[in-house]
């Protein structure tokens, strides 16, 4: 039990200072005491450890005050990487996108493929391609436009990956860990990441693709809300909708909206709803949205944000929320 007690203390400091490494970039060894609050006979043989594992590396020499100079330590951020893939329809065809981050968020390599329909063969030689080119991807995050269940992709956009088990596969054919995630709550995980929203916020990200059924997210402190199998926030599902595949007026596009954003305000009252569509020029839409208001009195009005930034805050998203599948967890 001593063993298994001292094995967990030392688990939980080295990720402490792992942790305290990764924010700060440089430090010396005095410096990680005190930010850690461990001894420095504790943070001298962690350091020494995880300088082994190649997490850590020795940089400058400094001078300190009247002493001995001092050793600097720099967090190796590429010592694990991971691969963030998306797969989307653009223009009637299928692009596949695949980049390779560090743990700094910094991009090493960014490819773009589109085919004419898609091909799990293609695929996985996107991802031996990465593999080869950098051995340290330890994880892959791929966003779809549909939730899977289960290691099934039950909805999807694109009809080549409705009911495959894609991410099984992938996940067996590598060896690696794979987040897989909708596009709207990586979206919106995106836009609140950017926006430095608190834990205490609470908003709804909207999605209005052209030709396609609408999507919702749900950030709620922090984290997504995904409901049973990861089904919450399919308001194509609510009644009385258009038929979202086609052309659409702009009166009709207009009336949906506002009876989606009144049904789910009515049961989530979030702090704010983030938009991102694309159908109607935004004075046009708050316009029509304050007059419904005035003639449909609801429990609270939650502030309305229109956002074209559908694209970048989903890749944001996405990236972010696979890096975190990369750090230390609580023991």
């Amino acid at each position: 039990m001593r063993i298994a007690n001292a094995n967990l203390m030392k688990e939980i400091n080295l990720n402490n200072v792992r942790q305290v490494m990764k924010r700060m970039e440089t430090a010396t060894k005095p410096q990680l005491a005190a930010l850690t609050k461990l001894s420095v006979v504790t943070v001298n043989s962690l350091v020494k450890e995880l300088s082994e594992l190649g997490e850590l590396f020795e940089d400058l020499v400094v001078p300190s005050n009247g002493g001995r100079p001092a050793q600097t330590y720099r967090f190796n951020y590429d010592f694990s990487l991971a691969l963030v893939m998306y797969v989307t329809e653009k223009a009637g065809k299928v692009l596949i996108s695949a980049t390779v981050i560090n743990l700094k968020d910094d991009i090493l390599m960014k490819d773009e493929h589109i085919i004419p329909v898609f091909e799990r063969d293609f695929c996985y030689t996107i991802i031996e391609h990465a593999l080869n080119r950098y051995p340290s991807i330890k994880v892959i995050g791929i966003g779809i436009p549909g939730q899977a269940v289960n290691g099934e992709i039950k909805v999807s956009s694109l009809r080549e990956l409705t009911g495959t088990r894609l991410i099984e596969e992938i996940e067996s054919r590598f060896g690696l860990p794979i987040l897989v995630e909708n596009d709207v709550n990586a979206a919106i995980s995106g836009y609140c990441m950017k926006h430095s929203e608190g834990e205490e916020q609470y908003l709804l990200g909207l999605y209005f693709p052209n030709g396609y059924p609408p999507g919702m997210g749900i950030y709620l402190h922090g984290s997504l809300l995904k409901g049973n199998q990861g089904m919450s926030g399919e308001v194509k599902f609510l009644p009385d909708m258009p038929e979202w595949s086609l052309e659409i007026p702009r009166d009709t596009f207009i009336a949906a909206t506002c009876r989606i954003l009144q049904t789910v305000n009515a049961v989530l009252a979030p702090d704010r709803i983030v938009i991102y569509q694309d159908r109607v020029e935004d004075a046009v839409w708050t316009s029509a949205w304050t007059a419904y208001q005035l003639q449909h009195p609801m429990p609270v009005y939650p502030e309305v944000i229109l956002q074209h930034t559908f694209q970048e805050d989903f890749e944001h998203g996405l990236r972010r929320l696979t890096l975190k599948e990369l750090e230390p967890q609580p023991v």
